[in-house]
C-alpha cells in the first residue's frame, strides 16, 4: 500500500510471514544517479502458514533480473509488489537473486538509500529497505547480513555497514571495496550503509568482561571537534547499560555517524547509528546546554536500542512501543542517574512531564488519538508519536514502580532470556515483568494493567478529601474516568499508582503518610489514622501515573505544597497550578491588566530568593505554563485572548520582581570555564531567564540599562548558551537592538548550519512584541541559507511558526492557516514525512473559538482536496475532518 490508496493496516489481521529470510547477500555499486543493488537471499518455506506465492515489496525500483536457484524464473508484479508462484514445493531452503537499480540523488523523501551533500546515507524504519531492494519489508522476518559496497574510491573513501569489517582492498578504474558481516540476525529495518567523505573520532574501551571494543564517531571533515560530547555520552550510556541492567556491548566495534539531512532524530541501525548532527555536534560556540543534554538523551537511547529493540524486536509495527517506550523510558533513568543528586533528577523528570504534558495529552484528546499500541493505521510513519514514545514510557515507569527498581530488574533480565533473538509483543514484555516478581502489584493485576496498551486517552483521577477533627482521622477518595476517544467511547478502568504523602498546615510532612496507593476499581478510599489536624494532600508525586489530577486546592494549600513539600515535583506542580488558576480566572473574567495578585508574586519571590533550591529548579517553577498548556484546559479557545492574557502574566512578573530579577542575574551570570553539567547550566539557565524578564520590564519602564547590558552580554559571551540567552532577551522583548544583534550573529555563524537553525527558529517563534511574526517568515523563506529540502532549517522556520508560537499563528484574517495549508502542500511533494508532522499543527481546531475554527477547517478541506496527497498527510487531514 503506498500513496494513493488508503488501505488500512489493522493488528488484528497480523499473519506469520509464508517465506522466512535465512541470509542476506547484498552487493551494491554505489552511484548517485544509477545505483546498482544484487541482492542474494536464501529463503525457505513457512511450515506452519499454508503454501501460497512470495510476495516482495518494493518502491520505486527498476527491476533488472529475478533468478530462483540460479535460473531464470516467471514473475510478476502487483501494484508495488514483486509476486513470484513458481517457487519450489518442498521446505527445503532455495536461493533467490534479484538485481534491481535506484537513483539515490532524486529521493528526496530520505527514505531507503539517499544521498546527501556528496554522502550515501540509509533511513530504514519503518518501510524504507523496500525503496532498496525487493523484500519481506517486516520487523518480524530476521535474518543474517553480508555487505559489499563498491564506488569509487577518491569521492568515497569511506564504506560502512552494519556489523564488523571483514575485507576490503582496491578495484580497478579507482574504485575500492569493503565488505561488512553483521554476527547478529536483524530484521530489515536496522539495516544501513553510509559512503562518503568522513572523519571519525575513535575511542577504545574495555569492557567489564574484558572484551575490547571500537568506538567511532564519524562526521564531515571539519566538524570532528565537535564530537567530543558525543564520544563521551556513548561511553556513559555502555558503562551505565552494563552496571544497571547487566547489558555489555555485543560488537567489536560501534559506530555513529551524522547527517544534516535526517527525517528524525537519529536511528538505531545495529552497530551502525545515522544522526542528525543535532544531536552529535557540539562545542561551547555553537551548543547550547540543551543541545548538550539532548545529545546525552539521544545517544544514550540509540545505544540502549542496541538491546531493546534490536535483540528483541517488535513482531509489527503495532507493537512500535515495545521497543520505544521502553527505550525512552531507558534514556531518562539513564539521564537522572547520570544527573545524580536528587534535585537535578527532579529537573529531568519534570522536563520530561512537560512535553508529555504539553504534546502527549493534547494528542490523546485530539483526532489522532491512539492507544500505546495502535489498533489500526494507514501510514505507520504517522504513528512515532509522543503516545507511542513517551507515553509508552511512562507505562512501562510504572512497571518499574508496581515491582521496584531492582523487581523491574530482574524482569528485564526475564526478557532477554525468554526472547533475545526474537521478534515479540507488548504482551510478551509486561508478562515477563509480571513473572519475574509474582508477588507484585502488576503480577496481580496484569490482564487489567495491559489496557494502558490498549485504550487510547489520558485517565483522569478526581481527588477528594475528608477531614474528622474528633476521630483524628483523614479519608482521601479517588476516582478515576477517561474520556471518549475515535474509535473508543467506553473506557475499562485503569492501574493507576498514585503516589501521595500529607503535610500539615505549616509544611511538616505527615509521619507515616507517604505510600503509594493503587488505583484500580472506578473508586478507592484511603484511610489516615491519628491525624492531629487537617492535612494538605501532596498528590501524584513525581507524576507517578501520565493522568490528569482533578483536586480542588485552595491557594493556601498550593503555597504550602511550593514552599514545604519533600516532593520536588509537586513543589514545581504547586507553582503551576497557582500560575494557571490566575490564568484561566483572568481569561475568563475578560480582563488582561494585573492577572497576578500579591500573594503569588511573593511566593514567586520567595522561591527567586530562596538559599537552598537549585538555580535550575527555580527556573522551572518561575517560568510560566505554556499558551499550549493553558489552552488544553479550556473548552473553547480564543487563542489571541491567551496569548494577551500570558503575557500579561510575563510582564507583571518581570516588573513586580524587577529587583530580585537584577540580583538573580548577578549571583548566577558567571558560571566559570563552560561545563555542560547540572548546576552550571541551572545557573546560566536561572540568568537567562532573569535577562528575558529584565529586558521585558525596560520595554514597559523605558529603561536603556538593562537592554544595553543584555546587548554586552550577547557580544561577550564564552558560549552559545550564554550568547543566544542574551539574543532571546533582545528578541522576544522586541527591543530596538534585537535587529543589529541578529544581523551580528548570523554573520558569526553563516556557516554553522545547526547554529543558523536556532537563527530561523527564534524569528519564526518570536513574540508579537517585536511586530508582526508572519511576513518576517516569510521573507526568512526567502534568504538565501533557507531551504524546504533539509528537514531541519524547514522545522527550525514553518514548524517554529506553526506548531510553537500559538499567538502568532492563529490570526483572525486566517493568514497563518493559509501559510500552514501551503507548506503542507509543498512538503508533501519532497518529503511525506516532514508534511505529515507539520500538518499535526491543527490537530486541536474543533477547540478554537470563530473566526479561528471555521477558518482552520478551511485550510485543511483545501489540504485534503488535492488528490494526489501522500498516504502520510492524507491520514493525518482526514482524521482531523473526521467526526463532525
Amino acid at each position: 500500500m503506498r500513496e494513493g490508496q488508503t488501505t488500512v493496516i489493522r493488528r488484528e489481521d497480523y499473519a506469520a510471514p509464508a517465506y522466512w529470510i535465512d541470509s542476506v547477500e547484498l552487493t551494491f555499486d554505489l552511484d548517485p544517479a544509477k545505483t546498482r543493488v544484487l541482492n542474494k537471499m536464501r529463503l525457505r518455506r513457512n511450515p506452519e502458514v499454508a503454501a501460497q506465492a512470495l510476495k516482495l515489496d518494493g518502491e520505486e525500483l527498476n527491476l533488472a533480473r529475478v533468478l530462483v536457484n540460479g535460473q531464470g524464473t516467471s514473475f510478476k508484479t502487483e501494484g508495488d509488489q514483486l509476486v513470484l508462484e513458481n517457487l519450489p514445493t518442498v521446505t527445503d531452503a532455495f536461493d533467490l537473486e534479484i538485481f534491481t537499480t535506484c537513483a539515490p540523488e532524486k529521493n528526496s523523501k530520505l527514505m531507503g538509500l539517499y544521498v546527501s551533500q556528496g554522502t550515501f546515507f540509509t533511513q530504514c524504519e519503518a518501510e524504507g529497505f523496500r525503496r532498496i531492494t525487493y523484500f519481506l519489508d517486516r520487523p518480524d522476518v530476521m535474518a543474517s547480513y553480508t555487505v559489499t559496497l563498491r564506488a569509487d574510491k577518491k569521492k568515497y573513501p569511506v564504506l560502512l555497514s552494519n556489523g564488523n569489517l571483514v575485507e576490503q582492498g582496491d578495484l580497478d578504474g579507482g574504485r575500492h571495496y569493503a565488505k561488512w558481516v553483521d554476527p547478529h540476525k536483524k530484521p530489515c529495518y536496522l539495516f544501513a550503509l553510509v559512503a562518503g567523505q568522513l572523519v571519525a573520532r575513535e575511542q577504545r574501551i574495555k569492557a567489564r568482561n574484558g572484551r575490547e571494543h571500537l568506538l567511532q564517531v564519524y562526521v564531515r571533515p571539519g566538524d570532528l571537534d565537535k564530537t567530543e560530547h558525543a564520544m563521551n555520552s556513548l561511553m556513559a550510556s555502555i558503562a551505565w547499560d552494563e552496571a544497571r541492567f547487566k547489558l555489555p556491548l555485543d560488537l567489536d566495534r560501534f559506530m555513529i555517524v551524522a547527517t544534516s539531512d535526517f527525517n528524525m532524530g537519529a536511528m538505531e541501525n545495529k552497530g551502525l547509528n545515522v544522526f542528525n548532527t543535532k544531536f552529535v555536534l557540539a562545542s561551547q560556540a555553537t551548543a547550547t546546554d540543551v543541545d548538550y543534554a539532548n545529545i546525552e538523551s539521544v545517544v544514550g537511547h540509540e545505544y540502549f536500542h542496541n538491546w531493546t529493540g534490536n535483540r528483541v524486536t517488535c513482531r509489527d509495527w503495532f507493537q512500535l512501543s515495545l521497543k520505544e517506550g521502553l527505550t525512552v523510558f531507558r534514556d531518562q533513568e539513564f539521564s537522572m542517574d547520570l544527573a545524580g543528586e536528587a534535585s537535578a533528577r527532579a529537573v529531568k523528570r519534570i522536563e520530561d512531564v512537560r512535553v508529555l504534558r504539553t504534546a502527549q495529552f493534547p494528542e490523546d484528546a485530539g483526532p489522532m488519538a491512539h492507544p500505546v499500541r495502535p489498533d489500526s493505521y494507514i501510514e505507520i510513519n504517522n504513528f512515532y508519536t509522543v503516545t507511542v514514545y513517551e507515553k509508552g514510557s511512562e507505562v512501562v515507569r510504572m512497571q518499574q514502580t508496581l515491582t521496584s527498581r531492582e523487581g523491574f530488574a530482574k524482569g528485564m533480565a526475564l526478557y532477554f532470556q525468554r526472547h533475545d533473538g526474537q521478534a515479540v509483543t507488548c504482551d510478551d514484555f509486561a508478562q515477563a515483568i509480571a513473572d519475574a516478581n509474582p508477588s507484585s502489584e502488576l503480577a496481580r493485576l496484569l490482564p487489567q494493567f495491559k489496557r494502558w496498551y490498549s485504550q487510547a486517552g489520558t485517565p483522569q483521577v478526581a481527588a477528594r478529601g475528608h477531614y474528622d477533627a474528633a476521630a483524628q482521622r483523614y479519608t482521601l477518595t479517588l476516582t478515576q474516568s477517561c474520556p471518549p476517544t475515535p474509535g473508543q467511547a467506553e473506557k475499562l478502568p485503569f492501574v493507576i499508582p498514585v503516589a501521595l504523602g500529607l503535610l500539615y498546615a505549616d509544611g511538616l510532612e505527615i509521619p507515616g503518610s507517604a505510600r503509594t496507593v493503587v488505583l484500580s476499581d472506578a473508586q478507592t478510599e484511603v484511610v489516615f489514622e491519628g491525624v492531629a489536624s487537617e492535612p494538605v494532600p501532596s498528590l501524584l508525586r513525581g507524576f507517578s501515573a501520565p493522568v490528569v489530577l482533578r483536586y480542588d486546592y485552595s491557594d493556601a494549600e498550593l503555597l504550602t505544597l511550593l514552599a514545604h513539600d519533600s516532593d520536588p515535583f509537586n513543589r514545581w506542580e504547586a507553582g503551576q497550578r497557582l500560575a494557571l488558576k490566575r490564568a484561566l480566572a483572568t481569561i475568563a473574567s475578560g480582563a488582561t491588566e494585573q492577572p497576578l495578585d500579591a500573594a503569588y508574586l511573593d511566593a514567586m519571590r520567595a522561591v527567586l530568593r530562596h538559599p537552598q533550591l537549585d538555580a535550575a529548579f527555580k527556573e522551572l517553577v518561575l517560568t510560566l505554563p505554556s499558551e499550549t498548556y493553558i489552552a488544553e484546559q479550556l473548552e473553547v479557545v480564543d487563542p489571541q485572548r491567551v496569548h494577551a492574557v500570558r503575557e500579561a502574566m510575563r510582564g507583571q512578573l518581570a516588573l513586580e520582581l524587577r529587583e530580585d530579577w537584577a540580583w538573580a542575574y548577578e549571583q548566577h551570570h558567571d558560571t566559570g570555564a563552560y561545563r555542560p553539567d547540572a548546576v552550571s547550566s541551572g545557573r546560566r539557565a536561572l540568568a537567562g531567564l532573569a535577562l528575558a524578564m529584565l529586558c521585558l520590564a525596560a520595554r514597559e519602564t523605558g529603561d536603556v540599562v538593562w537592554p544595553g547590558k543584555t546587548y554586552q552580554r550577547f557580544k561577550d559571551a564564552g558560549n552559545m548558551t550564554d550568547r543566544f540567552n542574551a539574543l532571546a532577551a533582545l528578541v522576544q522583548s522586541g527591543h530596538a537592538l534585537a535587529r543589529d544583534a541578529l544581523q551580528r550573529f548570523h554573520a558569526l555563524f553563516k556557516n554553522e548550519a545547526l547554529v543558523l537553525d536556532k537563527w530561523f527558529a527564534l524569528q519564526a517563534g518570536a513574540s508579537d512584541r517585536g511586530g508582526d511574526v508572519l511576513p518576517a517568515v516569510k521573507q526568512l523563506m526567502k534568504h538565501p541559507d533557507f531551504t524546504l529540502k533539509n528537514p531541519n532549517r524547514a522545522r527550525s522556520l514553518i514548524f517554529s511558526y506553526c506548531s510553537a508560537n500559538p499567538g502568532a499563528f492563529h490570526r483572525a484574517d486566517a493568514a497563518g492557516y493559509v501559510y500552514w495549508s501551503e507548506r503542507v502542500l509543498e512538503l508533501d511533494a519532497l518529503n511525506p514525512q516532514v508534511a505529515a508532522r507539520l500538518a499535526r499543527a491543527l490537530d486541536r481546531w474543533k477547540k478554537l473559538a470563530e473566526p479561528y475554527r471555521h477558518a482552520a477547517r478551511e485550510a485543511i478541506a483545501r489540504v485534503a482536496a488535492k488528490p494526489d496527497l501522500s498516504n502520510d498527510v492524507r491520514e493525518v487531514v482526514s482524521r482531523a475532518l473526521a467526526e463532525e
